[in-house]
C-alpha cells in the first residue's frame, strides 16, 4: 500500500514537467537508453486537470460536457499510445545512428548548457515541424487529426495521428550532429509534453509571460478555423519563433472563435478522422491533368490548386464565422455502457506498458490490441448512431469473450462485464425488432 501511495505521489509530483519546470540535473542521461518515458509520469497528473477543468467549465456554464467529443480525443490518443507501445521509440534510431558517424561537434552529454541548448534547439526545430504540417498537404493529412475536435479543451492535447511522430522525426535530424541523443529523447519529451497544458478555454491572458512563451491564448487562435486564425502561432513551447518569422497573430476578443477543420467531418468514428483526409488528398491528386499538377498537390498547401501560390489565396478560402456543432443525442444508458468499456480498453491498455516487448508478438497481447482498436472504433459508430453500431458492437463482445475463454486471459470481473454486454445487445435487438413489427402493424 505504502508503495502504491508513493507512486502516486511521485506521479503527481510530475506535474511540474507540464509546465516545463524540471531540475536539469535529474534529467541528464549518458545513454538514450536511460531516459525514462516521461509520458507516463504526467498522465496522472493531466487526467486531474481534464476533470478539473469539465468541473469549472460545467459550473461556469460555458460549457457542457460532450462525452462523445472527450472519448473520440481520448481514442486518438490511445490509438497513437499503442503505435508507441509496439515501437519503443524506433523513431530514434536514425538519429543514434547519425550522431554516432557524424556527431563529431557533439556537445558533452554532461553539461548545464547542453541540457539547455537542447532545449532551445528542439523548440526552434518544432516550429518548422508545426509549420510544415500545415503547409504541406501529406503533412498536413495527419496533422489535421489533431484539429478535427470542434471544442478545444485538455482532451484535444491528446488528439494526434498516429502517424505523426514518424513524419516530423525527420526535422530534428540536423540536431544529431551536436546534440546528444540521450538529450535529444528527453527534451523531445518535455517539448510536447508543454503543448498539453494549453488546449484550455479556462485560462485567458497572462500577461508578460505571453511575450516569450506559447499559451492558451495564443494556441486558441491556432485552432481556430477562422481566416485570421489559419496557418498562425505555430510554437512549441516558445512564441518567439512565430513572432521572428511572421507567423504570429493576437487573439481578437470581438470575435468568437470557431474550433475545428474548416470543412468538419460529421463523426466521431477515430479510425474514419486519421484517414479520411488522406483519401481526400489522393483523390485531389488524381484529378489533376498532368503529373506536375499531381505531385503538387502532394507537396504544396493544403488550399493550392493550379495557378495559384504555393499556399493558395485567402480569397478563395472558407471564412468560418459561425457552426452549430456535430453532436449526436444517444440514450444514457448507451453513454454509460461507453464509459464502462472505455474504462476496460484504458485498464487493458495500461497493462502493456510493462510488458516485455517478446511478450507483445504474445497471442493475447495480439488480441488485447485487436479488441481495444475495434472498442474505440465502435464507440464512434454509437456516438455517431450509426444503424450497424449495436451489431458491430455484440460481434466484438462475442468474439473476445470466446477468444478470451479459449485462451484463460479473461478476469472474473471482464467476464461478467462482458457476458452482460453480450446480453444487453441481444435485448436491445429484441426490443427494436418488436418495435418495429409494432409500426408495421400500425401502418
Amino acid at each position: 500500500m505504502d508503495t502504491y501511495a508513493t507512486d502516486i505521489f511521485e506521479q503527481l509530483k510530475g506535474a511540474s514537467k507540464l509546465l516545463y519546470l524540471i531540475n536539469p540535473y535529474e534529467t541528464i542521461f549518458e545513454f538514450p537508453h536511460q531516459v525514462p518515458d516521461y509520458h507516463k509520469q504526467i498522465w496522472l497528473p493531466f487526467f486531474v486537470l481534464i476533470f478539473l477543468e469539465q468541473i469549472i467549465l460545467v459550473s461556469k456554464k460555458k460549457r457542457k460536457i460532450r462525452l462523445n467529443d472527450q472519448v473520440t480525443s481520448l481514442s486518438h490518443w490511445l490509438f497513437q499510445e499503442t503505435g508507441r507501445i509496439l515501437f519503443r521509440g524506433a523513431e530514434y534510431y536514425a538519429y543514434i545512428v547519425i550522431n554516432e558517424r557524424y556527431g563529431w561537434w557533439s556537445l558533452p552529454w554532461n553539461s548545464l548548457w547542453t541540457w539547455c541548448v537542447t532545449a532551445v534547439g528542439v523548440d526552434f526545430c518544432y516550429y518548422w515541424v508545426h509549420r510544415s504540417n500545415h503547409e504541406v498537404h501529406f503533412l498536413w493529412a495527419q496533422h489535421q487529426v489533431h484539429h478535427s475536435s470542434e471544442e478545444f479543451n485538455l482532451a484535444v492535447g491528446l488528439r494526434q495521428s498516429v502517424l505523426q511522430h514518424w513524419c516530423n522525426f525527420v526535422f530534428y535530424l540536423p540536431l544529431a550532429l551536436f546534440i546528444p541523443p540521450s538529450h535529444f529523447i528527453a527534451h523531445n519529451q518535455f517539448n510536447l509534453i508543454y503543448q498539453l497544458w494549453i488546449h484550455t478555454t479556462v485560462i485567458d491572458d497572462l500577461g508578460p509571460i505571453e511575450l516569450i512563451f506559447n499559451t492558451p491564448k495564443h494556441h486558441r487562435v491556432h485552432h481556430g478555423c477562422n481566416l485570421y486564425c489559419l496557418d498562425k502561432n505555430y510554437g512549441g513551447v516558445l512564441i518567439i519563433w512565430d513572432r521572428l518569422f511572421g507567423t504570429f497573430m493576437e487573439e481578437k476578443k470581438e470575435d468568437e472563435i470557431i474550433y475545428g477543420l474548416v470543412v468538419s467531418p460529421r463523426t466521431f468514428n477515430p479510425v474514419y478522422l486519421q484517414v479520411f483526409y488522406t483519401v481526400q488528398m489522393i483523390t485531389k491528386s488524381i484529378g489533376m491533368s498532368n503529373l506536375t499538377d499531381k505531385l503538387a498537390v502532394v507537396w504544396k498547401g493544403p488550399s493550392w490548386f493550379p495557378g495559384s501560390p504555393r499556399l493558395g489565396l485567402d480569397e478563395y478560402k472558407i471564412n468560418v464565422t459561425s457552426r452549430i456543432k456535430y453532436d449526436n443525442y444517444i440514450p444514457s444508458w448507451q453513454n454509460f455502457y461507453i464509459i464502462v468499456h472505455f474504462y476496460l480498453v484504458f485498464y487493458q491498455h495500461v497493462q502493456l506498458y510493462d510488458e516485455p516487448p517478446q511478450d507483445l508478438k504474445t497471442l493475447p497481447s495480439g488480441l488485447i490490441l485487436i479488441n481495444n482498436l475495434f472498442a474505440l472504433t465502435t464507440f464512434g459508430l454509437l456516438f455517431d448512431k450509426s444503424s450497424y453500431a449495436g451489431l458491430v458492437e455484440f460481434v466484438r463482445c462475442i468474439v473476445y469473450l470466446s477468444t478470451s475463454t479459449i485462451h484463460n486471459s479473461l478476469n472474473w470481473c471482464m467476464y461478467y462485464i462482458y457476458g452482460s454486454s453480450c446480453c444487453v445487445w441481444i435485448l436491445y435487438f429484441l426490443c427494436t425488432i418488436k418495435s418495429n413489427f409494432a409500426n408495421i402493424r400500425d401502418s
